[in-house]
């Protein structure tokens, strides 16, 4: 149960903050715009890729149970967003507030992906990368997404406006930072 509650507040700031607002991500989302930008590689494709080889990585450090509440948070997560996108925009005027749009995003995120995560469940790829790699090397979860997120929103440098990527950066670093304190047992 708090695995799907998770998957719906993540999905809710995702749809009615991040989409609106223009605040990217880092992670596996935001690698499918860059390479979609570049290469015309459609995000459809890119995620899937991405995403498989992430959650194979969780399935060989974490094991088949992070598979069965991943499956589960990941569904939850689709089925969240695709009911949000019935509804029209919440908060129609954030894309003009992009600061806020930044911290009330990573808020959503940061507690929904956190809650997911708490219980072993990965909604999306760079969950599961995270998780895997904070394993593997005994670091806080809250740094491996920082990392992951630097390098993707640092490559995104090539075709977003420096503003918006200021903006993403305190996103991603406010969320990172959420889910590592939520995800702590």
């Amino acid at each position: 149960m708090i695995m799907l509650l998770g998957c719906a507040i993540q999905a809710f700031g995702l749809y009615h903050v991040h989409s609106f607002s223009g605040v990217t991500e880092g992670g596996v989302l935001g690698m499918t715009l860059l390479l979609d930008h570049h290469f015309g590689i459609s995000p459809a494709v890119s995620s899937f890729i991405m995403n498989a080889c992430c959650y194979f990585l969780g399935w060989r450090v974490l094991g088949g149970q992070f598979i069965g509440y991943s499956i589960v948070s990941g569904i939850g997560f689709s089925c969240f967003y695709a009911l949000f996108e019935q509804m029209p925009p919440l908060f129609p005027t954030l894309g003009t507030h992009p600061f806020l749009a930044a911290v009330v995003g990573a808020l959503f995120i940061g507690i929904g992906a956190g809650l997911c995560v708490r219980v072993g469940g990965a909604p999306g790829g760079d969950d599961a990368l995270a998780m895997s790699l904070a394993k593997l090397t005994n670091m806080k979860i809250q740094w491996i997404y920082l990392i992951s997120d630097v390098v993707v929103l640092g490559l995104s440098i090539s075709y977003l406006p420096l503003t918006k990527l200021a903006y993403s950066l305190l996103s991603v670093i406010l969320s990172g930072q959420i889910i590592g304190w939520i995800a702590k047992k």
